[in-house]
């Protein structure tokens, strides 16, 4: 038993998922957008990012929102429902810029399931910017510096 955003029957080729469970973690990064929202920070000034199963529930999240957002920035994760991706992409987030990297010898989340995700991002036509390193299931000194790299592209100055 472990803390988690959602429950994870199993991660194979069916990708299956806790629909309600993501949909409800979804719901709750909306509220913390919402939230920054009200604080003065517009959503096209904010970048999610997650590791593992919160770097699934960023992308599921981003990819769904009903206002553009800055960037999503996905770690050693999967697209969860990528089945249901083009029939609930959201317009306001056809072009957010997209960082995933991941372990080359992941054994949480197999490597292959991130590469599928990364494909099926980039067949819906997606900016995905895509990294390997040769670790685990973990984050690199030089994943930092690609993902600061890229934010430095992607994000400007006010």
């Amino acid at each position: 038993v472990m803390r988690a955003w959602y429950d994870i029957e199993r991660l194979d080729e069916h990708n299956r998922a806790d629909e309600a469970g993501i949909r409800a973690t979804a719901a709750a990064v909306g509220a913390l957008i919402e939230r920054e929202n009200d604080r003065g920070i517009p959503a096209d000034r904010i970048v999610l990012a997650g590791f593992s199963q919160g770097g699934a529930a960023v992308l599921f999240t981003a990819l769904r929102y009903s206002q553009s957002l800055a960037a999503v920035v996905a770690l050693s994760c999967y697209l969860p429902m990528a089945k249901t991706l083009a029939a609930e992409m959201h317009a306001a987030n056809r072009q957010v810029p997209i960082f995933m990297a991941h372990g080359e010898a992941d054994h949480v989340v197999p490597y292959w399931i991130g590469e599928n995700s990364r494909d099926a991002l980039l067949g819906a036509g997606l900016d995905v910017t895509w990294h390997s390193y040769p670790m685990m299931h973990s984050v690199a000194p030089e994943e930092l510096g690609d993902i600061r790299a890229f934010l430095d592209r992607h994000i400007s100055p006010r």
